[in-house]
């Protein structure tokens, strides 16, 4: 593929214009930002190795005369090239152990150091059922990384310009095994030889340290089990004085006891005797807002519902209060004495209709 193409720039782009390109890509398609996304990872390899390629002046020149990339020149590896005159020995040489080891570590050197959007992090907060129908303010305590204040998130402080001791000043690092050299531009002053910062003594240069913070989160009143709120900007930091990710409340509401939630209606079921079912009556049942009463009239079977508009759970879309059904559940008596059962028989007596016929009229 042509790597102008890839990056989304003309052939007369500059290397600034390469440069701003990279960045917006690397950000889009960065592994950390599309975690398990292996279409994401394998563009963002070649977006970071057509980079290596049309950033380097030699390298670009080369690619532009050939028109094609050089695979013989392993821009992924990180090899700038292998020099078999000049043999090292000592303390210079390194094992191929230490080779591979430089050739992995290539990929996180090269990597931009423009700033990237901090990672998301994630929270579980537990309510009883009365303090989610009724929201308001509760308390999180949560631990981020967070921007180093020395450094201001970069990892490295101002400091006079002066010979890079990493390659004293040539810009270029060099390791070998017998007569084979690697050399590779110095990672520390980025190929120059001299070094106008140095690592920051407070993080280390991580950029980030862990801090915790106490949060207020605001909870809209009805909310249901397993809803998650948002908090934009209080996730991780990002590298390179990035800014943050955002922080993800997830609710976890507890069952109540009495009232059983389907949508914004609440459901109650409610024991009612005998002569209260046959006769009618007015009972009180419990709301959300106290006691609620409903009239039962006369001939009510077990099972029937009533609503009652608008004393369920709050919408948290806006919209009306749900309802609360109230279900009646008729229990017979506990017969103690014989004055109950003679009751009882003479109104068998007088009610000597068989309750099953229509059941069986068929």
């Amino acid at each position: 593929m042509d790597l102008y193409i890839l990056l989304g720039v003309e052939r007369e782009a500059t290397l600034e214009d390469i440069k701003r390109a990279y960045r917006r890509l690397a950000r889009r398609f960065h592994p950390d930002i599309n975690p398990g996304d292996r279409t994401a990872e394998q563009r963002f390899r070649q977006i970071a190795e057509a980079y290596e390629t049309l950033s380097d002046p030699d390298r670009r020149r080369r690619y532009d005369t050939g028109g094609r990339l050089n695979t013989a020149e392993p821009t992924t590896f990180g090899f700038e090239g292998f020099d078999f005159s000049v043999s090292v020995a000592g303390p210079s040489a390194s094992t191929f152990g230490d080779l591979f080891a430089d050739v992995l570590h290539r990929r996180y050197e090269s990597k931009s150091e423009a700033p990237e959007r901090g990672a998301d992090l994630h929270h579980a907060m537990a309510l009883t059922f009365d303090e989610a129908m009724r929201g308001g303010p509760q308390d999180i305590t949560v631990t981020r990384q967070e921007h180093c204040r020395t450094c201001r998130g970069l990892g490295r402080l101002p400091a006079m310009e002066r010979r890079c001791a990493n390659c004293e000043g040539s810009g270029i690092v060099k390791s070998a095994r017998g007569h084979m050299v690697f050399s590779k531009p110095c990672a520390r002053c980025g190929g120059t030889g001299v070094q106008a910062d140095s690592r920051c003594t407070v993080c280390g240069g991580r950029q980030v340290d862990m801090r915790t913070e106490t949060l207020s989160v605001i909870i809209p009143a009805g909310l249901e089990d397993g809803a998650r709120i948002r908090i934009p900007a209080k996730g991780h930091a990002g590298p390179n004085a990035g800014e943050h990710g955002d922080l993800f409340v997830t609710v976890r509401v507890a069952s109540h006891p009495v009232f059983r939630r389907d949508g914004d209606d609440l459901h109650i079921v409610v024991p009612v005797s005998i002569h209260e079912a046959a006769l009618g009556a007015r009972i009180f049942v419990p709301s959300l807002e106290g006691e609620a009463r409903v009239r039962i009239p006369p001939g009510t079977q077990s099972g029937q519902r009533f609503r009652l508009r608008e004393r369920g759970a709050p919408s948290t879309r806006g919209g009306p209060r749900g309802d609360l059904i109230v279900e009646i559940r008729i229990v017979l008596p506990k017969v103690l004495d014989e004055r109950s059962k003679e009751l009882l028989r003479e109104f068998g007596r007088i009610n000597s209709g068989d309750v099953r016929n229509d059941l069986f009229a068929k």
